[in-house]
């Protein structure tokens, strides 16, 4: 999206021809409705751009629910922006804290900065880019305590807030398709910058869940997060921020439930042992938190094989922090011995998960030639050092 698109998109007949349109459906016919509007009197690029965001609006629902539906977003902004269920629990910290003025620096389309004044607090969001910043604004418009700032997150005036929030950019500039940066020294702001503000305020930062941990602050909180099943973010929290006695936790989201795992470091691993008649996957937050070891001790398993995520027990437990399932054959990896076997039981289905070996599971299942009704997952692993695929039932 580019300046001259967003003020068409901001005229009031574009807001109302925008708010006007049905739920996006990604199985309507596109054309008749460009060409409805067309119809109606409405310029190529007013048309184009609220076809645009009725289907950013569509795509925001997984992360925004019913607030969607009355926000503004580019390409870019929304796939980099936190999750509401994810932003609510940011914005938790700071008012626990009794955190009143918060600055959120690289704001983007304010995801964050909507979950700090729907709890009351006086937020400056702060973006570098122009079109950015101005959809923020529109999408913060209806909370009087927040305003927006285009600058530079690193030189923005901070002299009126008590705490911050970051999110450094991680991809190349632009509002549609972007590519991550690796190197953090290129970040916007850098993480000496972002870190170094955690010696003059209450400091949250918002990083990618895969960063190299030895660049995360000895003294700081890090709490890996989940949703679905997914590690979308890995948040650092500094002073008042972090909870004392947590230097590691794994928070685990879903559509119904939020659980969460805690220890003052990484936790030691258990011993590999004997193969159970069940397999558990450790959720990604658990794994990445490096809390594996915690996750066995709570649930009486052992692991698999050394250095490999996967745990065993004798009996089923249930566990909100790993995946289940019921080991019904161990089988050797062996191609052709896994097609004869899957074809004698039918399993036309078939899910499959690694772990320690260098197998493609897409190119695998192919070559598998899967007949039948039947389904089941297929792990292939290590067990005892040895490579074994796991025939399972999920639990």
């Amino acid at each position: 999206m580019d300046t001259p698109e967003l003020l068409e998109l901001l005229s009031p007949t574009g807001l109302d021809l925008l708010d006007s349109l049905p739920a996006y459906d990604s199985g309507a016919d596109v054309l008749a409705q460009v060409a409805a509007l067309r119809k109606q009197g409405h310029s190529p690029a007013l048309v184009a751009a609220v076809m645009s965001q009725a289907k950013l609006r569509g795509k925001a629902r997984a992360k925004f629910g019913e607030f969607a539906s009355r926000m503004l977003f580019t390409e870019a902004g929304l796939e980099q922006a936190t999750r509401l269920s994810v932003a609510s629990r940011h914005a938790g910290r700071y008012r626990a804290a009794g955190l009143t003025r918060v600055a959120d620096l690289g704001c983007g389309i304010g995801g964050d900065a909507l979950a700090f004044a729907g709890l009351d607090l006086e937020v400056l969001a702060v973006d570098r880019d122009e079109v950015t910043a101005a959809i923020a604004s529109f999408n913060l418009a209806p909370f009087a305590s927040s305003r927006v700032v285009q600058g530079d997150a690193a030189s923005v005036d901070l002299s009126g807030v008590e705490a911050v929030f970051l999110d450094p950019a991680r991809r190349t500039t632009g509002h549609g398709a972007t590519r991550r940066i690796a190197d953090p020294a290129d970040w916007s702001p850098g993480l000496d910058v972002a870190f170094g503000l955690a010696d003059r305020l209450p400091t949250g930062v918002k990083l990618g869940p895969g960063i190299d941990r030895e660049l995360l602050p000895a003294d700081a909180e890090c709490q890996w997060v989940s949703v679905d099943r997914d590690v979308v973010e890995v948040g650092v929290w500094f002073g008042p921020l972090a909870r004392e006695g947590v230097r590691r936790s794994a928070l685990v989201i879903s559509a119904s439930s939020v659980h969460e795992m805690v220890a003052p470091a990484d936790s030691e691993d258990v011993d590999a042992g004997d193969l159970g008649r069940y397999l558990y996957e450790p959720d990604g937050a658990v794994i990445r938190a490096r809390l594996i070891g915690d996750l066995a001790r709570t649930i009486d398993a052992r692991m698999i094989s050394r250095d490999i995520a996967y745990l065993t027990t004798d009996e089923r437990v249930d566990t909100p922090f790993a995946q289940g399932f019921e080991i019904t054959a161990v089988l050797p990896l062996n191609e052709k011995t896994l097609k004869r076997e899957l074809k004698s039981r039918g399993i036309g289905r078939l899910e499959i998960k690694k772990r320690g070996v260098d197998v493609d599971p897409a190119a695998f299942r192919k070559r598998l030639s899967l007949q039948g009704e039947g389904t089941a997952t297929l792990v292939l692993t290590r067990v005892a050092g040895r490579h074994t695929a796991l025939l399972c039932e999920r639990l």
